[in-house]
This record gives C-alpha cells, sequence and structure tokens, in this order.
C-alpha cells in the first residue's frame, strides 16, 4: 500500500504569531500519528521559524518555489542550496499559480524539478489540465506533456525521491473539486505514462 503524504502550501499567507500558534497546534495534534507522512510548503521568510518549530517533530517543511540557477545576478530568485541552509525538505515546483502568473513554461519547471533533486530536496511536481483541456478532452495530453518536459530532463530517476501531485488547474479557487473517479483515472493515466516511458521504474 502507497503511503500517504499531507502536505499543507501555505501559499502567500501567515505572519509570525499565526504561523507559532498553528505550527504549535498541529506538532502536538500529530504527536505520534505514524500512518501518513506530513509537511508544510511556507513562505520564503518563515523558512527559518518552521525549522525552529518543527525540528525533531514529525513535520517537515519546505518552501513553494526554487530558482533553476545555483546562484548570481538574480534578483528575488531563491536558490535549492538557500533552501537546504533551512532544512527544507521539500518544494513545490509547476504549481499552475506560478506557471499561469508568471509564465513557467514545462521546460523551466523541468528544470527546477531537477536542481531540486540534485541538492537532495523532494519536488512535490504538479500536473493537471484547465477546464478547457478538460471539456476538450485533451486532458491527457496535457498532462503528458508536463510529465514527458520532466522525464526529459530526470529520467528514470523521476520518482526516486519525488511527488507527482494531481493538480486539476479548474478545481483551483472556484469551489470545483474533482471526483473520486476524476482523481483515480488521472492518477492511473500519470504512473502509466511514466512507467510506459521507463520500463525499469516500479509498475503502477
Amino acid at each position: 500500500m502507497r503511503r500517504k503524504l499531507v502536505v499543507g502550501n501555505w501559499k502567500m499567507n501567515g505572519n509570525l504569531a499565526q504561523n507559532e500558534q498553528l505550527l504549535r497546534t498541529l506538532v502536538n495534534d500529530l504527536q505520534g500519528v505514524d500512518h501518513a507522512d506530513f509537511a508544510v510548503c511556507v513562505p520564503y521568510p518563515y523558512l527559518f521559524q518552521a525549522q525552529q518549530l518543527l525540528q525533531g517533530s514529525n513535520i517537515a517543511w519546505g518552501a513553494q518555489n526554487v530558482a533553476t540557477q545555483e546562484s548570481g545576478a538574480h534578483t528575488g530568485e531563491v536558490s535549492a542550496q538557500m533552501l537546504k541552509e533551512f532544512g527544507a525538505s521539500y518544494v513545490i515546483v509547476g504549481h499552475s499559480e506560478r506557471s499561469n502568473a508568471y509564465c513557467e513554461s514545462d521546460a523551466n519547471i523541468a528544470d527546477k524539478f531537477a536542481i531540486a533533486k540534485q541538492h537532495g530536496i523532494t519536488p512535490i511536481f504538479c500536473v493537471g489540465e484547465t477546464l478547457q483541456e478538460r471539456e476538450s478532452g485533451v486532458m491527457e495530453y496535457a498532462i503528458a506533456n508536463q510529465l514527458d518536459a520532466v522525464l526529459s530532463v530526470s529520467g528514470g530517476a523521476l520518482l526516486d525521491h519525488a511527488v507527482i501531485a494531481y493538480e486539476p488547474v479548474w478545481a483551483i479557487g472556484t469551489n470545483k473539486t474533482a471526483t473520486p473517479e476524476q482523481a483515480r483515472a488521472a492518477h492511473s493515466f500519470i504512473r502509466e505514462r511514466v512507467a510506459a516511458l521507463h520500463p525499469a521504474l516500479p509498475k503502477p
């Protein structure tokens, strides 16, 4: 049976006082709960606070984005090595809110996936279709393009210490949710796609 991973994406929310109250509550409530793994992905300024309050607990922490570069003249960017210094175990890559608002291409997301893995950070790779793509019957084509971009860079290492998160774009902030059947169908397609391209990987 696949082990469950529960991740809270804080997006652009929080402040020091609210964060402390929330994190202390989570640490207390999840103490001794071992049937799943837990993590929070916080805004960059709160990585230090998460590190201080969560170390030694069963809750990991991570970031919501990462630069494709190691260092240099990239104002506003944060590198994977910087995230590592704050103990980040996870980083979200490919979230539709970023790819749409900041025009991130599949190739750019693939580079972020690869650099996270190079630094020992587990990428949470978001894939999903828009409402137009779903209604047009090209959902699988859209997801396949996203997967293939990462596979072309990271190859058979895709599922080695990595997470693929199905994120239907049409369900974000719309009060619509994917049904269990829709989610299962997407998960099945993702597993089959990866297994078909890389037969050496474990079968879905």
